[in-house]
């Protein structure tokens, strides 16, 4: 079978609707009122946003559930299916720690929870009958205060066995006006060592070409190819990848069509920057990886050859993957399996 990385998926996201819907119903929570069937709840949770701000108001709904007493129960579900429905070999799963912390809490004591949010999605991530490699990738936020993403940042540094790097995220229209904060916090991490990420370039107001250079990947970065095309020669100097999330773009209509996305490729291709296929929210969206993968190529957006290069792209850009060659390499009939670089082997 064939094993897929996810770079790009969100703890908040990352519920599909029927589980969420029976854990709302479980707990009396007030949406399973309101949308007393399956089908109601679902129409409302995976419908088309009118905007990324919009869209992103549904991770606050989710993060409110996400108690750190019921992580293990929404982590434990997302690895089970990512491994036994997606074929994830490896997968990133980026969150704001903060956002999971107990909020009738001083802003103190919340800091000094994030640490136990981490350790429980961690452990809760390590399922042996679905042994998926999992690490997380903790989101700076453009809502939480300068204080808060920092010490997310010396968190990632203090976990390594857990985290693999940091994230911007959060409405991006907002980055504009603390520009220089998060300037500030993406050279810190990179100081400390810490792997980088960030959602930029996703939408017309996300374009913001001073972060760029602060990246080891670029979260999203559609709008370089579609807009800017003249940033991709030092996108591809600095050998960083564009994170697509091919479905998101219809979700929060960033696009009208999944055809736009054929320049995307296009561009990429001939400029020599690598692509990868993400689902971001695949719970939000209701397609899973191997969908996206799917979508575009029945679409004529991407053909195999394209197919097989991003799959192998999304292993080769991974932050903690410890092999150096993406698992084709491994199966049955190869000559020479690699040797781990860094993880336990038992747990890939």
């Amino acid at each position: 079978m064939a094993l897929y990385a996810e770079l790009h998926r969100h703890l908040g996201g990352s519920v599909v609707p029927r589980i969420f819907w029976r854990f709302l119903r479980r707990h009396d929570h007030p949406l399973a009122e309101h949308y007393p069937t399956y089908e109601s709840f679902e129409a409302f949770y995976t419908r088309p946003r009118s905007s990324l701000t919009e869209y992103l108001e549904l991770h606050s709904l989710v993060e409110e559930v996400q108690t750190l007493e019921k992580l293990p129960y929404f982590v434990s579900k997302l690895v089970r299916g990512a491994y036994v429905f997606e074929s994830v070999g490896y997968l990133e799963l980026r969150h704001s720690p903060y956002l999971r912390t107990d909020a009738r809490l001083p802003e103190r004591d919340r800091l000094a929870q994030m640490r136990e949010v981490v350790e429980t999605i961690g452990r809760a991530g390590r399922v042996p009958d679905y042994p998926l490699l999992m690490r997380q990738i903790l989101c700076l936020h453009s809502r939480l205060p300068y204080a808060v993403n920092r010490a997310m940042v010396d968190l990632a540094a203090a976990l390594p066995e857990w985290v693999c790097g940091v994230d911007l995220a959060g409405p991006d229209v907002l980055y504009r006006e603390r520009l220089g904060e998060f300037l500030d916090l993406l050279r810190y991490a990179r100081s400390l060592g810490i792997r980088t990420t960030g959602h930029l370039f996703e939408t017309a107001d996300g374009c913001y070409p001073e972060i760029l250079p602060l990246l080891d990947r670029v979260g999203h970065g559609i709008q370089i190819p579609l807009r800017h095309p003249e940033l991709l020669p030092e996108v591809a100097a600095r050998g960083q990848c564009l994170e697509v999330c091919p479905t998101t773009y219809l979700q929060t209509g960033t696009l009208s069509d999944l055809a736009d996305l054929r320049l995307v490729f296009e561009r990429c291709r001939e400029a020599g920057v690598d692509i990868t296929i993400n689902t971001d929210n695949a719970g939000l969206h209701n397609v899973r990886l191997p969908w996206e993968y799917e979508n575009l190529l029945t679409q004529d957006i991407i053909d195999f050859d394209q197919l097989r290069a991003c799959q192998d792209a999304a292993f080769r850009h991974a932050f903690a993957w410890p092999y150096p060659v993406p698992p084709r390499a491994m199966l049955p009939g190869s000559s020479s399996r690699p040797t781990p670089t860094g993880a336990n082997p038992g747990e890939v």
